[in-house]
């Protein structure tokens, strides 16, 4: 047994840990996540108030998001000098608690995880078509080796077919989930009108008021609901698509879901290392008859989670996060040193 860490060294280390998880990607921003610092050991616990309760029943986007969180942790604590230990789903009793990780041995921080690390705060949603730049192919490789070391595969979809059958499911889902009052109630309940202090939800600067249209075009949210918020862009440049790709698992567990935000994120802050961001769709996947439709007529079997256009974006809004006080419980200090 690795011998337990003490000391403000590891406090201080957990606490960076804990901020640096608060950065992960997660469906409407709605940060569905809760930590608590216990010791030597930080815990991730799942924060089903703010699942979304139509779109996502069975909480799958709610631990895709978590599983991002967690990547987060390990990378922080690995930047700090630390292995981190993990233990995934650790308490079938306690089906929110997702994960503990705790700092094993000393470790010297290799570059990759000095690059992974400097994007945490960096990357950004993109909610919109992308310039012409093209992503690499070099790149696209390196993101699915990527994807693969926390095992889930992301595959990038080549043929122009493929790619206008998921544009044109994102388009149908898109139109189902607009018909729908509790789908669009719950869109709004995460769309922040301007000059909101919110620090969770969509931002009405995170999206242009307008989008020049992309061939295809893949369906965005509607946070504006008519109400003309957005930003102005810029609307001479040209809007490209990108690169459509998909992320599945083998399986359809939770511990698959957690494994796909792992996934998710390492591929996500490897391409905002070079440049790249991500846009994602995820109607196709909330509606279970269109999943499938993707699953077994697209991805030979394998379970779809993500489902997403990456490329070169030349304007990105700042991001919002709440407080580290809102989302970090700790143990309450010993008598003796209150």
């Amino acid at each position: 047994m690795t011998k337990a860490h003490t000391g403000p060294e590891i406090a201080e280390a957990l606490h960076a840990a804990a901020e640096a998880a608060a950065w992960a990607p997660s469906v409407h921003n709605t940060q569905p996540w809760a930590f608590a610092v216990s010791g030597d050991e930080i815990s991730l616990r799942a924060d089903t108030d703010r699942r979304l309760r139509v779109g996502d029943e069975s909480g799958r986007e709610m631990l895709i998001g978590c599983g991002a969180s967690l990547l987060n942790t390990r990378i922080a604590l690995r930047a700090a000098g630390y292995e981190p230990l993990v233990r995934v789903l650790p308490d079938p009793d306690r089906p929110l608690l997702l994960a503990t990780v705790r700092p094993g041995p000393r470790i010297a921080m290799d570059e990759h995880t000095a690059l992974l690390h400097a994007e945490i705060e960096r990357r950004r949603t993109h909610r919109a078509g992308f310039s012409g730049l093209p992503v690499a192919d070099e790149l696209l490789e390196d993101l699915a080796a990527q994807a693969e070391t926390e095992g889930a595969v992301l595959t990038v979809v080549r043929s122009p077919a493929g790619v206008r059958v998921l544009a044109a499911l994102t388009a149908a889902a898109q139109e189902i989930q607009s018909q729908d009052r509790r789908f669009s109630l719950e869109v709004l309940r995460w769309a922040r009108p301007p000059g909101s202090t919110r620090a969770d939800g969509v931002p009405a600067d995170a999206y242009p008021r307008e989008t020049a249209p992309t061939e295809p075009g893949f369906a965005q949210r509607d946070y504006a609901d008519g109400h003309g918020w957005g930003r102005e862009a810029d609307q001479s440049l040209a809007a490209s698509t990108g690169a459509v790709a998909v992320l599945t698992t083998s399986d359809d567990t939770r511990q698959a879901w957690l494994s796909a935000g792992q996934a998710l994120q390492r591929v996500l802050l490897h391409a905002s290392a070079y440049g790249a961001s991500a846009a994602f769709h995820t109607q196709t996947l909330e509606l279970p008859l269109l999943r499938e439709v993707i699953r077994q007529e697209l991805c030979s079997g394998e379970h779809p989670q993500m489902i997403m256009r990456l490329g070169i974006a030349l304007d990105e809004a700042p991001g919002v996060r709440r407080a580290l006080s809102d989302t970090l419980e700790e143990d309450p200090p010993p008598e003796s040193a209150r």
